[in-house]
């Protein structure tokens, strides 16, 4: 996707400065991209843990509160996930029949990135969740 957005954008600059022509379509699409590349992101941050955590204060707690703390975390992390993918499939409904004027597809495809990103947050929430209870480690998806 990243490239895909790269090349949009050069051929938009190409477009504009060289043959006088714009292609709208490259612009929308390029958005389009960004959406679904920060939203999967955000879901990679998760599968990561690398969201924003307390894990200074949780780590001075006996293991045994540290474990529920944790397990918390990660439920309250798979809630948001869950809200994140049941409004954005209501926006994405809402929208659907909406067109973009860019590039002729429905408004609701920006909307279908938030429950894709939603739906993989409460899967690596769950994830998370089972190995803190089996005492393994998840390792990050880089390593």
């Amino acid at each position: 996707m990243l490239i895909t957005i790269i090349v949009c954008v050069q051929y938009q600059v190409v477009g504009r400065y060289v043959f006088n022509d714009t292609p709208t379509w490259a612009e929308g699409l390029a958005l389009q991209l960004v959406l679904y590349v920060t939203a999967l992101g955000v879901a990679v941050g998760v599968r990561d843990a690398g969201h924003i955590g307390l894990e200074s204060l949780v780590s001075l707690l006996p293991d045994g509160v540290r474990l529920k703390i944790e397990i918390l975390i990660h439920g309250l992390v798979a809630l948001f996930g869950a809200i994140m993918c049941w409004s954005g499939w209501t926006w994405t409904v809402l929208k659907w029949t909406d067109i973009k004027p860019m590039m002729g597809v429905p408004v609701g495809l920006d909307y279908l990135a938030l429950v894709v990103a939603g739906a993989l947050i409460v899967l690596f929430s769950i994830e998370h969740i089972l190995a803190l209870i089996a005492g393994e480690d998840v390792l990050p998806a880089w390593h």
